[in-house]
């Protein structure tokens, strides 16, 4: 039996999904739990939304609990890049703007902003 250590990525089949996890059969002695918090970098409602029991995937492992024989494993962790390139994509450089406005004045300049940036995504 191969020892794991956290950063590991392993992988394994959804045994049984729950309203705060889902648990992966490594291998045939044990089994890990992606909490619902590391399903997704986005928000998460419904886990059977992202997988589904009997799914094959791959995790990273982010914690590993030896006395307790528990395994915690991350599905958002293998896409921390992609949230990486993503917050830059979205990201705008500050600009400072010399004066001030009132938020009455800016409000209206502010929302048109959004739209575009909404209708351009």
């Amino acid at each position: 039996m191969k020892k794991l250590t956290i950063g590991m990525i392993v992988e394994g089949k959804i045994s049984g999904i729950q309203p705060y996890g889902a648990f992966v059969m490594i291998d045939e002695n044990r089994t890990g739990l992606i909490h619902i918090s590391e399903i997704s970098h986005g928000f998460v409602k419904d886990i059977n939304d992202f997988v589904n029991v009997n799914d094959r995937i791959k995790a990273k492992i982010i914690d590993v609990d030896d006395k307790n024989a528990q395994i915690s494993l991350s599905l958002k962790a293998l896409n921390s890049k992609v949230r990486k390139e993503n917050i830059k994509h979205h990201r705008k450089p500050l600009v400072m703007k010399i004066g001030f406005k009132t938020i009455e004045e800016q409000l209206p300049i502010w929302i048109e902003e959004t739209t575009k940036e909404m209708n351009n995504d």
